[in-house]
């Protein structure tokens, strides 16, 4: 048949993204090369295969950022979450679900769907029309370089080093002070964490001793980037090497004592509300437990909560907040519209959720109506603003969902707060699903 528009990639985006048109009345063409061509990490045929886990994380909407996505998109008449339902396992709070049940779910949802013809195939250009590219961290070499040469990228696929993201609030400022290098700039642009000589040595140790997550098979010959060297391979170049690399503490004044300390993490602003902040340099593979630990060692950041974690794995993302307007359109080719991980959003339910907004944007497109992007009080709109340009372009990452991308709320305890922000993201997602 023919198509209105054309969605690239049958993962869990993709197939949200066409349910959402398909729903509205329009006719999709969705490819996906699984069944032409297998990836290295996929081991079926189906769509929305589960690669990683079989865990939609928590599905608590009360105090929880990723539950509250979840009964978002249930109100936003998600497939993804539909599926998940039908095929849920006990796991307490967590939504986990029958991994083959989910994705059969899935792919008989789109192939029983009038309006969707699900095409077997590779698609190594961009194509003439509207068009969404939902084809993840494995986009498949040809069409990453079509995507590359239209957007100007170098390159899309290499080992992204993430450095953890801490919340603002748990960071100890009776210890770590603001101050910019030599004062530069603003004077006050980072946060600083001071550390004694045996401090910093017994920190370098246990960099060296922790444990850390291995590759995937498929990942070993992707090359990482000099500048996004793990920090325990760069201290095993030798103890004082991190001195004179991203803990260098010179042109830091600790108040405290006058001086420069021996050592100093500096913490930055990663978003424009400022309630998180990155770790400088602290591209890890460490496991996430071994993190959590040794991080807490460091002066204060003893009580630390974190938004994200480090990590180290394949993939290919965009810098959406500099290629992608906020409905998720490539500013220099606006036909083209982009969703899930591959505009740098991090998880399934994420992924999906990005998916569920290009669909619904690019409906109004197509009905010739403004798209209207979700506010950002809500877990989507939040979301959808971390891509779209709540991070800065050149430091940009892939998030998962967490209440520091919300709007903060002022002068209440966490859990008040939590409640709070959950209650003003109901009322503001019940508005914008009247007007959208």
């Amino acid at each position: 048949m023919s198509h209105h528009i054309h969605v690239i990639g049958g993962g869990l985006a993709g197939s949200e993204a066409a349910w959402q048109l398909a729903q509205a009345g329009y006719r999709v063409r969705l490819s996906e090369m699984r069944g032409v061509e297998a990836t290295p990490a996929h081991h079926t045929d189906s769509l929305a295969e589960l690669v990683c886990s079989n865990s939609f994380r928590s599905d608590d909407a009360d105090n929880n950022a990723v539950g509250l996505l979840h009964a978002e998109m249930r109100a936003a008449g998600s497939l993804i979450l539909a599926q998940a339902d039908t095929h849920r396992l006990p796991a307490g709070s967590a939504l986990a679900v029958d991994r083959d049940g989910f994705a059969a779910g899935v792919t008989q949802a789109i192939e029983a769907h009038p309006l969707i013809e699900l095409v077997r195939e590779r698609v190594d250009v961009l194509p003439d029309g509207p068009v969404i590219v939902a084809t993840g961290p494995l986009t498949a070499a040809p069409l990453a370089a079509a995507i590359a040469a239209e957007t100007g990228e170098d390159a899309l696929a290499f080992f992204d080093a993430i450095a953890p993201i801490v919340h603002r609030e748990t960071v100890d400022t009776g210890i770590a002070w603001f101050q910019s290098r030599w004062d530069k700039g603003g004077g006050k642009d980072y946060l600083n964490c001071p550390m004694n000589r045996d401090e910093y040595h017994a920190f370098v140790e246990g960099l060296l001793a922790a444990e850390k997550t291995e590759f995937k098979e498929w990942e070993r010959n992707t090359p990482y980037f000099e500048g996004c060297m793990p920090i325990e391979v760069m201290a095993s170049r030798g103890h004082e090497t991190l001195r004179h690399g991203p803990m260098k503490p010179m042109g830091l004044d600790d108040p405290r004592t006058g001086r420069w300390p021996y050592a100093v993490v500096q913490l930055r602003q990663d978003n424009a509300l400022g309630t998180l902040w990155n770790m400088v340099g602290f591209q890890t593979k460490l496991k996430h437990a071994e993190q959590v630990r040794l991080f807490r060692t460091i002066p204060g950041l003893e009580k630390a909560e974190f938004a994200r974690l480090g990590g180290l794995h394949r993939n290919t993302f965009l810098q959406s907040p500099r290629l992608l307007d906020a409905t998720l359109r490539l500013r220099s080719r606006p036909a083209v519209r982009f969703a899930g991980q591959i505009t740098g959003c991090e998880g399934y339910v994420e992924s999906a959720a990005v998916g569920l907004l290009a669909g619904r944007f690019a409906v109004a497109d197509l009905a010739g109506t403004t798209a209207l992007p979700p506010p950002g009080t809500t877990a989507l709109g939040a979301l959808l603003g971390h891509v779209t340009g709540g991070a800065k372009a050149d430091t940009f990452q892939p998030m998962n969902v967490n209440f520091g991308l919300f709007p903060p709320v002022e002068g209440r305890k966490k859990a008040d707060r939590r409640a709070v922000l959950t209650a003003r993201a109901r009322d503001d997602l019940a508005t914008w699903l009247t007007a959208a």
